[in-house]
């Protein structure tokens, strides 16, 4: 008797257990009739087998989505502690971004018509046709999970929209780019701290830092991790394509505890200078910018949508 691969969540269709029956009873008439080789029987039974299993996980994908996602949750908890008191160890690091390598849209409940936006606002249940220009089609956040330890949230950006420089003030951030293309500029703050007037009495004081990061990641692609003073710290995102990012931010951020969101301009290098030429350690200009703190920019045009994914079990 061939045995039936266990099913869980919701009601099996009577369909199925009638192709399952029509498995064994094939089976059953291969052995009992046809004389031939026993591996040649073991392999038509397995490859019945395999394809009665292959079909019952695209009928129930959501069972091995869930556990893609509370197998992440899972492993942040055990990661993270409240307000980063102990920070992670690369190795912990390392296991969730290989972790975060094998998430799939679907495994977030993101689906395949959700991954363009050129007929309007087509994500999370907005109509797909309007007359709102693609110009001002928001970035959807999604919030996942969040607690004291982490947050875990999805961006989904329209093509050419923007996430202006901003920082993580004692975070470490992993994104995991889903689809589309996504352009990451990123610097961090030139240590010791170098600090110069800006070009009015009133404006703020603007600080050193370099680039680090200036590429396009393209999905499939690694996790990118950064730190609360490496790995581009200050960054900014800009959709080549429709894309989607999950972020998971250590610890999150909590204005009351000094972590809160700032944005800034970038200024070229050669816009100020101190006249001792003591700012570069390296001498290419190009790899260095001036940043000046902004308020939020009036430009920056976001939304909240609402989790369609697996339901987490904390």
């Amino acid at each position: 008797m061939l045995p039936l691969p266990r099913l869980e969540g919701s009601k099996v269709p009577k369909h199925f257990f009638f192709f399952a029956k029509f498995i064994q009873n094939i089976s059953n008439i291969w052995k009992s009739i046809i004389v031939i080789p026993h591996q040649i029987k073991r392999r038509f039974v397995v490859c019945m087998y395999r394809g009665l299993v292959t079909m019952t996980k695209k009928a129930f994908p959501s069972s091995s989505s869930s556990s893609s996602v509370q197998e992440l949750y899972d492993l942040c908890k055990m990661t993270f502690t409240p307000s980063g008191t102990s920070p992670a160890s690369p190795q912990a690091i390392q296991k969730l971004c290989s972790l975060l390598d094998t998430i799939r849209p679907a495994d977030i409940g993101l689906k395949e018509e959700d991954q363009g936006d050129d007929g309007g606002h087509g994500l999370f249940g907005l109509p797909r046709f309007n007359r709102v220009g693609r110009w001002a089609q928001p970035i959807t956040y999604v919030d996942v999970h969040e607690c004291d330890s982490f947050t875990m949230c999805i961006f989904c950006f329209p093509t050419s929209s923007v996430i202006p420089l901003h920082d993580h003030p004692g975070m470490t951030v992993l994104s995991k780019v889903l689809y589309g293309s996504l352009h990451v500029k990123a610097y961090d703050w030139v240590e010791p701290e170098k600090m110069q007037r800006s070009m009015g009495p009133n404006d703020s004081p603007v600080r050193l830092v370099k680039l680090t990061v200036d590429k396009v990641l393209t999905a499939p692609c690694g996790t990118s991790v950064l730190y609360p003073n490496r790995g581009g710290n200050v960054h900014c995102f800009t959709a080549i394509t429709s894309c989607a990012v999950l972020d998971i931010l250590t610890p999150p951020y909590q204005e009351a505890a000094g972590r809160k969101c700032t944005y800034y301009h970038d200024y070229p290098y050669s816009s100020f200078t101190t006249g001792k030429g003591e700012e570069l350690n390296d001498g290419n200009e190009e790899d260095y910018a001036w940043l000046a703190q902004i308020g939020t920019p009036d430009d920056l045009y976001m939304r909240s949508g609402e989790y369609q994914g697996p339901v987490i079990k904390v």
